[in-house]
């Protein structure tokens, strides 16, 4: 296995100094994160030109990940050249389901096809059109927990207009990709972190309907929101970044994070970055940001255990366009946390998304996060 990282900033390509040099004839996989603006025909066509025969996956971010930097406006490019691994790839478009987000997480996954060679699935979404929750829950009702799945949704920047996604054509909105690694040696792990401290009682979801809360115990969320926002309530819905939602959605799992989207005044409500049903636990969360940071190691350090991947050729990063807005200045601090974690012989690249996309512990069905550094990693035996 061998891995080029580089850098395109609209007409240069720059390589990572660390990166191995690959066979651009045979390399299989072309991972490339980026800002909407530079996700062209033009950089489209000279991708193909270098790389004849690779998957060329393109996906729109609120930042770039490439090394151990943080990177606005640029392109991060993957090229990955496998020895014994085989790579499938296939996409639908969320309107070809009439926006049903569970068929069409469902339809991807099909077309993989399930066999005993296939050991890891990577989901690349729009991250606009696309319910992040319905998309991993159709997701799960196909895999059955038989392949560790892990990626993440789009990012638009801060302006949450459109995001758009492509598989070996110039990206649109409303896609999703979904790519199948079938092999007996490639090792993967996985692991992801938060860093929130929740504060606050426990309490119940009494009316929600998908990823909009109305209530919590019988009372107005959004009363309850502003009560314990105290003077940041009046900056909402801004200020709900730095406030995220611990939701537990049935008794015995793991708490994922919610963030805030948007508010709506004349409805009382809140709309969430992911399903809230009714009946699920919550409570309020707060930022640290030493926390945040540190959280970011743990994740790295999540992916050592049960020794599945000891010495990773690559790390897939994808951490959360809110994590990037509070840590603002600080935010190139949990990304060179993590590779104090793997070391210099581990590459890392990846992007700030809408939502990500990961297991919370081995042979367990992947989530929906938010607000998360979500860390995959990669080797060839």
């Amino acid at each position: 296995m061998k891995v080029l990282l580089s850098s395109y900033t609209g007409t240069l390509f720059n390589n990572n100094a660390k990166s191995d040099k690959v066979n651009k004839e045979k390399t299989q996989l072309i991972l490339g994160f980026g800002a909407k603006e530079l996700l062209s025909t033009d950089l489209y066509i000279r991708l193909r030109q270098q790389y004849p025969v690779a998957q060329i996956v393109l996906c729109s971010t609120s930042g770039e990940i490439f090394g151990n930097k943080v990177i606005d406006h640029s392109v991060s490019l993957t090229a990955i050249e496998f020895d014994k691994t085989f790579i499938k790839t296939a996409s639908v478009d969320i309107n070809d389901y009439n926006n049903d987000s569970f068929e069409a997480g469902f339809a991807v996954v099909e077309q993989l096809g399930i066999t005993e060679e296939l050991c890891y699935i990577m989901i690349l979404s729009d991250g606009g059109k696309v319910n992040g929750s319905e998309l991993v829950n159709g997701i799960n009702n196909h895999i059955q927990n038989k392949v560790p799945v892990t990626g993440g949704l789009a990012g638009d920047g801060t302006a949450f207009h459109s995001t758009v996604v492509g598989l070996n054509e110039i990206p649109v909105s409303g896609k999703i990709v979904a790519i199948g690694f079938y092999s007996k040696h490639l090792m993967v792990a996985h692991g992801n972190m938060g860093g929130w401290e929740m504060f606050g009682p426990e309490r119940t979801v009494t009316k929600s309907v998908a990823n909009q809360l109305f209530e919590i115990n019988g009372e107005n969320a959004l009363e309850i929101y502003k009560k314990y926002l105290g003077a940041y309530a009046d900056e909402l819905p801004g200020s709900a970044l730095l406030f995220p939602l611990s939701v537990k959605l049935s008794p015995d799992s793991e708490p994922v994070v919610r963030t805030i989207l948007s508010i709506n005044n004349e409805l009382k409500s809140m709309v969430f970055a992911g399903d809230i049903p009714e009946g699920s636990r919550v409570r309020l969360m707060k930022a640290n940001f030493d926390k945040l940071i540190n959280a970011a190691s743990d994740a790295a350090r999540q992916t050592f255990i049960g020794n599945r991947v000891p010495d990773p050729k690559l790390a897939l990063l994808i951490s959360c366009v809110g994590r990037k807005i509070i840590l603002d200045t600080r935010t190139e601090e949990e990304v060179e946390a993590v590779q104090e974690v793997f070391g210099d012989k581990t590459l890392l690249s990846g992007f700030y998304s809408y939502g990500e996309i990961s297991p919370f512990s081995a042979n367990s069905k992947c989530e929906l996060h938010n607000q998360t550094m979500t860390i995959t990693t990669f080797n060839e035996l």
